[in-house]
């Protein structure tokens, strides 16, 4: 009898160990990382965009509904008007019921010298989620 080491068997070593596999998911999970996180940035960059984008056409709106208001009645109507979240209305004084326009908000300040009263400066902001992205001076003379 003969006391020879045991033979292998020819599929025993075939196949990955579990700290293998386990370093292979973690080399695999930042090559991902590395891949996915500038898409994800992108995303936002171009969300932000749309923001501003929008943002500007609503302060652009209000300030074309301000330009046609009589000149002596501008400061009088539009000085400290504001429309808060949700709340933000078209050229017809309807509210916008569309979805992308709930957080955004809008307020006028109107601004003349007296001395010099054949001037208005008229600035419109926007803000979305309450930060403001936009916003509009117009010089308004009769």
């Amino acid at each position: 009898m003969t006391t020879d080491a045991p033979k292998r068997d020819a599929y025993s070593c075939k196949g990955f160990t579990l700290p293998e596999a386990m370093l292979a998911m973690v080399v695999l999970a930042m090559a991902a990382a590395g891949v996915l996180l500038p898409f994800a940035e992108g995303a936002s960059v171009q969300a932000e965009g749309l923001h501003r984008s929008l943002g500007a056409g609503l302060a652009n709106d209000l300030v074309e509904r301000i330009i046609h208001t009589p000149f002596d009645q501008i400061v009088y109507v539009w000085d400290g008007y504001n429309e808060s979240e949700g709340q933000v209305k078209d050229a017809s004084g309807t509210t916008f019921t569309d979805p992308i326009y709930a957080n955004y908000s809008r307020e006028v300040a109107c601004t003349w010298d007296a001395d010099q009263d054949f001037f208005i400066l008229v600035t419109v902001q926007v803000s979305y989620l309450g930060q403001p992205i936009a916003a509009v001076k117009r010089l308004i003379s009769e």
